[in-house]
């Protein structure tokens, strides 16, 4: 059974940071694509960064120089490292594991940046 268990997420000021970790069983995680996406209230779901099998990276415009994504394929986890956070970084984020067709997804871990 696969599972993707989020954690790190919650309440931050404008300009601290946060770490979220994904951690994977169930797959076959070296070959996956693996993704943060978030969700804010009122909003469409978006990619906030993704890793591929090689390590490429992509980031959303929004977060480049801020936020950095990792994986370690031992541990099977994927790192989100959120620094500089703004107010409009404010969603659920979700960890995401995906290969050709296999769409994986976790519950979600809630980040609130506030003063």
């Amino acid at each position: 059974q696969v599972q993707l268990v989020e954690s790190g997420g919650g309440l931050v000021q404008p300009g601290g940071s946060l770490r979220l970790s994904c951690a994977a069983s169930g797959i076959s995680f070296s070959f996956y694509v693996m993704g943060w996406y978030r969700q804010a209230p009122g909003k469409q779901r978006e990619l906030v960064a993704a890793i591929a099998r090689d390590g490429n990276t992509n980031y959303a415009d929004s977060v480049k120089g801020r936020f950095t994504i990792s994986r370690d394929n031992a541990k099977k986890m994927v790192v989100l490292q959120m620094n500089s956070l703004k107010p409009e970084d404010t969603a659920v984020y979700c960890c995401n594991a995906r290969l050709i067709s296999n769409d994986c997804w976790g519950q979600g871990t809630q980040v609130t940046v506030t003063s």
